[in-house]
C-alpha cells in the first residue's frame, strides 16, 4: 500500500451512517471533511438493524466496532404468531451463519460519531442548492434553512450520502429517477416496553398474504417494531396519517388483541418511520469529483439486512483507496470494489423479501413450509449449510486487497 496522501477538503452530505462513516475515515487518511445535515440535529435511537460481517469487519478496521457494541440476547427466541395469538417456533436472526450484531440504528451512528474528532466541522440545517464542478474542484452552494443564509464554497470532492431521496444525486447526476418501487411500504419504531405476553428475550412475526409485523428483541432495550405491507399505490399511502395507512393494510379483518396493542403504541409513538420501499440503481456512482454513498447510490432496502454493512463498507473502502490512488483513480478503484458486492445484494433482494412479507397466499404457504424444514434435524442442518454458503457470499471484504 502507497503511503498516506495528502487529502483535500471533501463535503460529505448526510450524517447518517454511511456519511459518518465516509468523514471517519476520510480524516484517518489525511483528507478535511465538513459533514452538513438538513436535519437541525442529530437523530435518536431509531430502529432495529442488524450489522452483518461486511459491516462488522469495517467498523473494526474504523475503531469503532467496540463502541458499536451488541445488543442481541443470548438465548433469544422468535416466534410465528397469529391474530389470535397463537404461537409456535419461528427463525432467530442469532441463527443466521456469521451471528449478525443486533442494535438500534443510533448505536451504529453514535460508534461512528464517536470516533470523529472534536474539532470536525459539522453544520446543521444546512442543504446543497447547487453544484458545480471544473478541474480543479467542485463550488457548492449550501443554504443554512435555519439562519436563511447562502454561501458558495469550493471542496476537493463531494460525498453525497444523504438517503435514497437524494439532493446531491439530483444536483450532480440530473434529475433522472433512478428510484425503484418495490411497491411496498414500511412503519418502524421502537416500543415503549415489552410486548404483552413476552419476555425480553423473545420476539415476534405476524405473517399474512401481502402484510406483516415483526418485533425485535434487544437485551437492554424495549423492543423494536416493523409493520410491512404490499400497496398497489403509494401516492395514496403517503395521503392519510401513517396509522390510518397501517390500520387499512390489516384490515378489514378484526386485529385481535395482539396486532390492536401493537398499531396503537405505533400510533402513540413520539418517533417513527414510515416510508416506501425502493431500491436505487445507477449506472456510475461517482462523476468528476462528486461521489454518492449509501442509500444515495444503492440503496439495498430494510428488507436486505445490508444497508448499515455496505454504508459502513462503501465509507471505509472510499478512504483507503483514496490512501492508494489519485482522485480520478480512487473513485474508479472504489466503484469497481463495490459494485459486484451491491449487484448481489440487490439481486437477491426478492428472497429477504419474501422471508419478511410473503407477497400473496402461495408465498405464504412457501415461507411456513421453509420454516417447518428449517426446524427438522437433518434437513434443517442442510439447509443451513446452504444458507451460510449464502451469508458468506452475501458479507465479503469489499476492502481485501
Amino acid at each position: 500500500m502507497a503511503g498516506t496522501r495528502k487529502g483535500g477538503r471533501a463535503l460529505v452530505v448526510g450524517l447518517g451512517i454511511a456519511g459518518i462513516a465516509t468523514a471517519v475515515r476520510l480524516r484517518q487518511v489525511g483528507w478535511e471533511p465538513v459533514l452538513v445535515e438538513r436535519a437541525a440535529g442529530r437523530r435518536s435511537n431509531g430502529y432495529f438493524i442488524m450489522l452483518f460481517g461486511t459491516g462488522v469487519v469495517s467498523a473494526g478496521r474504523l475503531g469503532v466496532l467496540d463502541a458499536i457494541g451488541n445488543r442481541g440476547p443470548a438465548d433469544l427466541a422468535m416466534y410465528e404468531v397469529d391474530r389470535a395469538g397463537r404461537r409456535r417456533p419461528g427463525m432467530s436472526p442469532a441463527a443466521l451463519p456469521g451471528g449478525p450484531r443486533q442494535v438500534l440504528r443510533g448505536d451504529v451512528e453514535q460508534g461512528l460519531f464517536s470516533a470523529l474528532p472534536d474539532d470536525a466541522e459539522i453544520r446543521y440545517s444546512t442543504v446543497p442548492t447547487r453544484i458545480v464542478q471544473d478541474d480543479s474542484g467542485v463550488a457548492v452552494t449550501l443554504h443554512d434553512t435555519a439562519a436563511g443564509t447562502t454561501v458558495t464554497e469550493r471542496f476537493d470532492l463531494v460525498v453525497g450520502a444523504d438517503g435514497m431521496r437524494s439532493t446531491v444525486r439530483r444536483l450532480a447526476f440530473g434529475p433522472e429517477e433512478y428510484l425503484h418501487p418495490l411497491d411496498y411500504m414500511i412503519g418502524a419504531t421502537v416500543l415503549d416496553g415489552p410486548v404483552e405476553g413476552f419476555r425480553q428475550n423473545e420476539g415476534m412475526v405476524l405473517a399474512e398474504p401481502g402484510r406483516s409485523v415483526w418485533t425485535f428483541p434487544f437485551s437492554d432495550h424495549a423492543p423494536g417494531l416493523l409493520f410491512s405491507y404490499r400497496t398497489g399505490d403509494i401516492d395514496a399511502e403517503f395521503s392519510r396519517p401513517p396509522i390510518e395507512s397501517v390500520r387499512a393494510a390489516f384490515g378489514p379483518e378484526p386485529a385481535g388483541p395482539l396486532l390492536e396493542d401493537l398499531l396503537a403504541r405505533f400510533e402513540r409513538a413520539p418517533e417513527f418511520l414510515f416510508d416506501s420501499v425502493h431500491q436505487v440503481k445507477m449506472p456510475r456512482w461517482h462523476r468528476g469529483r462528486v461521489v454518492l454513498m449509501g442509500d444515495a447510490a444503492w440503496c439495498l432496502t430494510l428488507y436486505s439486512g445490508m444497508g448499515a454493512s455496505s454504508g459502513i463498507a462503501g465509507g471505509e473502502l472510499l478512504g483507503s483507496m483514496l490512501q492508494r490512488h489519485d482522485l480520478p483513480g480512487a473513485l474508479r478503484a472504489w466503484e469497481a470494489r463495490m459494485r459486484p458486492f451491491i449487484q448481489y445484494q440487490q439481486d437477491n433482494i426478492l428472497s429477504m423479501r419474501r422471508l419478511f412479507t410473503p407477497d400473496d397466499r402461495k408465498e405464504q404457504i412457501l415461507r411456513t413450509g421453509m420454516l417447518r424444514l428449517m426446524r427438522a434435524p437433518g434437513i434443517g442442518r442442510a439447509m443451513g449449510k446452504i444458507m451460510a454458503k449464502d451469508m458468506q457470499a452475501r458479507n465479503v471484504d469489499v476492502a481485501a486487497a
